[in-house]
């Protein structure tokens, strides 16, 4: 017996995360892996340098609790910059180790026992977990294929006195939509007057395409005083596994969200936020970003046109959405899987994001790779 055995699991309907499992499978069969969302190319060398330079100034010990003052001074100018939104780097912008990181602190600090908070299907898989293990009770709406938007009205049918905070991501992580300005007017309708908190994803914020433009919660007054905004350096630098982000909320959701990340991490790596507050101050390292993804995404478009996959539309975010209903009837779970086995392509179902499994026959591939590797992969995909 294992003891203690009283001990039952606070989630369990969770197993191994399905990037795990499509990695393991790609490195067991040495396929080409397009499924986690990672480049596999290095970020810039002046980034690099940036860190060691931080190390050699002496930036080696405890960050302060809410992240380099320095840093948090340039995300601000930044936002002003880009949103026309002011927040203030002492009390109301937070650096964390990583945008997942930040979403479960932002949960953590106002979802209570039976408060319900609205999510959108497909979804990344972070937040429902991060509700359940807070006593908090997912409500799920689905996005409507084939362009995943929200039916505004089918949200508001759902709205309740529990009801304590809406989940948006734009630009969505798994399909590559993206939120308009209409989509945020009837946001700010339905929260008017109520207390319902907002916990915006926006960790692609710099990776939107086709002209398009990125609808910031921050842009909107009304919202963003009832609203967490998550970042991510990560995928704005291409430096995932440095797991760095910010959050930025008024003064206070702030005080909310510090009160759990003291006790969480505390503070992230000092090197690494020298180096962020740094290379920050040049704008072109973000701005040229969409340009730099949307030739990535025409380029894997392009190279695979000519395969029996149908193509959807990405308008942001690094992951492009292959339909296969025209080559088999299978789940997309179990052609993920076989695709990795006998083809040597990985990539990730997308029916795993929702909570019924909806299977509209597509798979997610990461097209943030080298062309060489995108080459491969489209032979391997044009061949079936």
């Amino acid at each position: 017996m294992i003891y203690p055995s009283t001990i039952s699991s606070k989630l369990p309907n969770s197993g191994q995360s399905i990037f795990s499992i499509m990695s393991g499978l790609a490195n067991e069969h040495g396929a080409i892996n397009l499924s986690q969302g990672f480049p596999d190319f290095n970020p810039d060398k002046k980034l690099l340098s940036l860190v060691t330079e931080g190390m050699r100034k002496g930036f080696n010990q405890y960050a302060p609790m809410p992240g380099l003052l320095s840093l948090r001074e340039v995300i601000a100018e930044k936002t002003e910059q880009l949103y026309n939104a002011v927040y203030k780097p002492d009390s109301e912008v937070t650096v964390v180790p990583g945008a997942t990181y930040g979403i479960f602190a932002a949960i953590s600090a106002v979802i209570r026992e039976d408060d319900e908070v609205i999510v959108f299907e497909p979804a990344y898989d972070c937040y429902v977990p991060a509700i359940e293990l807070n006593g908090g009770k997912p409500i799920r709406v689905e996005l409507k294929f084939p362009d995943f938007r929200i039916d505004w009205s089918e949200v508001a049918k759902l709205i309740t006195f529990r009801t304590k905070m809406i989940i948006i991501n734009t630009p969505q992580n798994p399909t590559g939509s993206i939120l308009g300005a209409e989509d945020m007017q009837q946001l700010m309708k339905l929260v008017n007057g109520s207390d319902i908190v907002i916990l915006s994803d926006e960790v692609y914020e710099h990776i939107i395409f086709d002209s398009k433009k990125h609808e910031s919660v921050a842009l909107y007054p009304e919202l963003a005083e009832r609203s967490f905004i998550i970042s991510s350096f990560g995928k704005t630098y291409h430096t995932t596994g440095w797991k760095m982000g910010y959050v930025l909320a008024p003064e206070n959701l702030t005080k909310e969200l510090r009160r759990v990340h003291q006790f969480l991490a505390f503070s992230t790596s000092s090197p690494m936020q020298y180096a962020y507050a740094e290379i920050l101050k040049d704008p072109s390292t973000y701005m040229d970003l969409p340009a730099f993804y949307q030739e990535k995404r025409d380029y894997f478009a392009n190279a695979v046109r000519g395969s029996r996959f149908e193509i959807l539309p990405c308008y942001g975010s690094y992951f492009q959405l292959l339909k296969y209903d025209k080559i088999t009837d299978e789940r997309d779970e179990e052609y993920a899987k076989r695709l990795t086995i006998e083809h040597g392509i990985a990539s990730i179902p997308i029916s795993v994001f929702y909570r019924n499994k909806t299977d509209n026959n597509v798979l997610r591939f990461c097209f943030a790779k080298s062309n060489e590797t995108l080459d491969k992969a489209a032979e391997v995909l044009c061949k079936i």
